[in-house]
């Protein structure tokens, strides 16, 4: 009869060594840091390099793009990863430093400097939205366009009467303007170059690449109008200068 009394006798006295175990065992549990991150979106604009674009960060693919195609961000740690671009297995762009801050977001565009066949280089721009009011969006003009008129400025088309208004002021081929705000709705962007009335070099139309139609560009939304291609005369239909747009938000 007494066997239980002791057995619950010694429970209750070794109880406070196990709690105090299982305390400490939480104590040891490790701390995870989170990682200071940014974010990358890739642009396959190189249109003398008509072929699979595969990008890598510290030796790990990050994107493979046909040409025309862009990724969504991509998450990245802060710090200065290597960048290095391949075209199959051949090294078209040898590693160099990317620069990513926290919370930072970038685009990495992939375009031809020249006409050449496999002529690559990489444009790098810090993504730096403007604050917005009401019913307005923001568009930034990037200007791959190899070989055609520079600089050129993307411009809302004329009406009765005016001469069309510059949204960006000039971009040179290479290049990138900063975002700007504008009245979000249903417009046909066009990008024009110096003159008085400025003429037409692309129109954004819809924004696919056909220069046709109109874009409803909404209210709070972010965008990017790529023109990208090949000015010159027996150039493929497909890598024609045209411009398109990609929507970063």
């Amino acid at each position: 009869m007494k066997t239980p009394f002791i057995l619950r006798y010694a429970f209750q006295a070794m109880l406070p060594a196990v709690l105090l175990l299982a305390s400490c065992g939480k104590d040891d549990d490790p701390v995870i840091t989170p990682v200071d991150q940014g974010k990358v979106l890739f642009s396959h604009a190189a249109a003398a390099s008509n072929t699979a674009l595969t990008a890598f960060l510290n030796d790990q693919q990050v994107s493979q793009l046909n040409y025309g195609q862009s990724s969504g961000y991509v998450a990245v740690n802060a710090g200065t990863p290597a960048l290095r671009i391949n075209n199959g297995t051949q090294v078209a762009v040898p590693a160099q430093p990317l620069t990513v801050a926290k919370d930072q977001s970038y685009s990495v565009f992939e375009y031809s400097p020249t006409s050449s066949i496999g002529s690559l280089a990489l444009l790098t721009v810090t993504d730096s939205p403007v604050a917005l009011g009401t019913g307005e969006a923001q568009v930034r003009l990037v200007y791959l366009n190899t070989g055609g008129t520079t600089p050129v400025q993307l411009t809302v088309p004329p009406v009765a009467g005016t001469v069309g208004t510059p949204l960006t002021t000039d971009v040179a081929f290479g290049a990138a303007s900063g975002f700007v705000k504008f009245n979000a709705g249903v417009l046909n962007l066009t990008i024009t170059s110096a003159g008085t009335p400025r003429p037409v070099v692309v129109s954004v139309g819809d924004g696919t690449g056909t220069g046709t139609g109109v874009y409803k560009y909404q209210e709070g939304k972010i965008y990017t109008i790529v023109v990208r291609g090949i000015t010159g005369s027996g150039v493929p239909t497909a890598q024609q200068p045209q411009a398109v747009i990609i929507q970063n938000n």
